[in-house]
């Protein structure tokens, strides 16, 4: 092997069928390539063989179909997720009816105070920005109760309102009722947490507060 080495076999027929396991670099310029050979090379390839067959029968296809029934069974997966994040966040802002989230006038001010379950962390800025879209104008909260005792809440402002309230300031106050400090974000959209998820109540009556 030019610029290599390599394990010695006598003639090339006692090395037999080559089954390649690993490939990598290992120095600048040169990689390293793992195999099996001969019966060992033979006994990997019948165990895959094995792992494919079976594959296809869970999947009711035949193995040529395996990675095509795969990669569809993921779209269908995809698809059932998003729309399982859909329902929760129309569950969140009340039911999914027009009327969302009840709002109250503070200051001047449409507020949106929400206290929800059942959304995932990653999820509660897209309740947010629909509530947001919703009201039109105002600032909205909603605090997240999870599973672990932990709260999170993200505020979303309107543009029209982040001169006077910016979202990246109003979190400091939820997240300190939540027991955290900080958090942050944009003037229109901030999020942050805090251990004490049982005080998401006063987390909402904080920003309240401040308007």
């Amino acid at each position: 092997m030019p610029g290599g080495g390599a394990t010695h076999g006598r003639p090339p027929g006692d090395i037999g069928l080559v089954s390649v396991v690993a490939e990598g670099a290992v120095a600048a310029g040169v990689r390293r390539i793992e195999a099996l050979t001969g019966h060992a090379a033979r006994h990997r390839g019948n165990a895959n063989t094995n792992i494919v067959t079976s594959a296809a029968g869970l999947l009711r296809s035949g193995p040529h179909d395996v990675l095509d029934r795969i990669e569809a069974l993921q779209g269908q997966l995809k698809s059932a997720e998003k729309a399982l994040a859909d329902a929760r966040q129309k569950l969140a802002l009340g039911g999914g009816g027009e009327g969302g989230s009840a709002s109250e006038t503070v200051n001047g001010v449409t507020f949106v105070g929400r206290v929800v379950e059942g959304v995932a962390a990653k999820d509660i800025k897209s309740v947010v920005d629909a509530e947001k879209k919703r009201v039109g104008s105002g600032v909205v909260v909603m605090v997240l109760k999870g599973d672990d005792g932990k709260g999170t809440v993200a505020i979303g402002v309107t543009e029209d309102l982040t001169s006077r309230y910016a979202a990246g300031t109003l979190i400091k106050s939820a997240t300190a009722a939540l027991g955290g400090r900080g958090g942050g974000g944009r003037p229109d959209m901030a999020q942050g947490g805090g251990p004490d998820g049982s005080k998401a109540d006063e987390a909402i009556a904080a920003i309240r507060a401040l308007l």
